[in-house]
């Protein structure tokens, strides 16, 4: 009897040493995934509700979660992706990503060559509205990966992602056509929380939108090499708060806003944007005019508050602007009817000053007047905004 006792409790401790830090939690509805989980080296899709908690794991391909299928992170866990292999995180229509970090212990997601454009850094579809071109109600994703986004649920949940980084993410890929971003949200509903999260050095877009409802606060978009922030297909958000772009090295515009010439869109609103762009930060291809703060274009509109901006000077014969509108049906359907509002805001160390730009003749060109009440956005810095000893945030101090 007693050798029996010490064999089970010789059995439980063996168990417990080893168990892995991947927890997969079983419902005998969901097909069993194979292979996704060597050691702690994840790939392929998941689709079985699965925990991961605290530790270093590396991400290798395409990791998918699949419709009705929750993936769990618990704060402390670091995600290296392989760059040898196309990764990427994708968050399928129906799946969920409930990544909750803290500030001290960010989720932090990452590189093996620590470059920018080294994966394709995390992506989520969602069932919310969106208008692409002509209107459509759907449209295929333009990431490699086909997926055909937008539905009729405008409090669609994918989850949640607080206090997520995403390190050297979003790339072009090789057709020429595609590519992706740090952070992007396809068709993504106001169900879903995005708060606290940091787009580093990517090769793309620090976040894009394509559509959707959903809304954000307190977002970081460090040394993006395309834009900041950028959306498309109508996205809607009315309850973000406090962006912050820091742009150095390589960066185009600050936002990129477009509604894909819809018209008839709902304006998003945006309370508290800081736009920088350090001295000596060149766009992409060398002579472009990509080097606004704010560019309006194909119908996007935007209501934004309490705007401070700073460094958007011109560059290579090429005029920078605060607010810069391309074509004469974005200023007549969305400037002129009071769905671009850039109030109150602050500019410095800018060309061009009080004026904003357009790339037409326009018939009732706009001005502003500096407020001096307008001051950076606040917010604190901590782990979740540290990067290699260097706090990002430095620039709001």
């Amino acid at each position: 009897m007693k050798n029996k006792f010490l064999a089970i409790a010789s059995l439980t401790l063996f168990l417990s040493i080893t168990s892995c830090t991947i927890e997969v939690r079983e419902d005998n509805d969901i097909p069993k995934s194979d292979n996704v989980f060597t050691g702690n080296t994840i790939s392929g899709t998941i689709t079985k509700n699965t925990t991961i908690k605290k530790g270093n794991y590396t991400l290798e391909g395409i990791v998918k979660v699949a419709d009705g299928i929750t993936l769990t992170i618990e704060p402390g866990a670091v995600f290296t992706a392989k760059s040898s292999v196309g990764t990427s995180l994708v968050v399928l229509k129906g799946g969920k990503i409930d990544a909750q970090g803290t500030a001290t212990e960010p989720i932090i997601f990452t590189s093996d060559n620590k470059k920018p454009g080294d994966w394709g850094g995390i992506t989520i579809y969602g069932n919310a509205p969106i208008k692409a071109a002509n209107g459509a109600s759907t449209a295929l994703s333009e990431d490699g990966n086909n997926q055909t986004y937008g539905g009729n649920d405008a409090n669609d949940n994918s989850g949640v992602m607080k206090y997520v980084r995403v390190e050297y993410g979003g790339r072009k890929i090789g057709d020429g056509t595609s590519e992706t971003n740090t952070m992007t949200f396809y068709a993504v509903g106001a169900g879903t929380i995005l708060e606290n999260l940091v787009a580093y050095k990517g090769t793309d877009d620090g976040y894009e939108f394509f559509g959707g409802t959903v809304s954000a606060s307190n977002l970081v978009s460090y040394g993006n090499y395309d834009d900041a922030f950028d959306w498309q297909d109508s996205w809607s958000g009315q309850n973000n708060s406090n962006w912050f772009a820091y742009q150095t090295s390589i960066g185009n515009f600050g936002m990129e806003i477009e509604s894909s010439s819809n018209a008839d869109n709902t304006a998003p609103k945006i309370s508290g944007i800081t736009l920088i762009r350090e001295a000596g930060t060149n766009p992409e291809v060398a002579g472009s005019a990509e080097i606004s703060a704010i560019q309006f274009k194909k119908q996007g509109s935007g209501i934004f508050t309490n705007v401070f901006i700073d460094g958007y000077k011109n560059l290579g014969g090429k005029n920078a602007f605060a607010v810069l509108i391309q074509d004469a049906g974005t200023e007549t359907a969305q400037v002129l009817t009071n769905k671009v509002k850039v109030s109150p805001i602050f500019v410095q160390n800018s060309d061009n000053l009080g004026n904003w730009g357009y790339a037409f003749t326009s018939t009732q060109p706009k001005t502003y007047t500096n407020d001096n009440t307008v001051k950076k956005i606040s917010l604190t810095s901590g782990a979740w905004a540290t990067v290699n000893g260097v706090d990002l945030l430095t620039a709001l101090k």
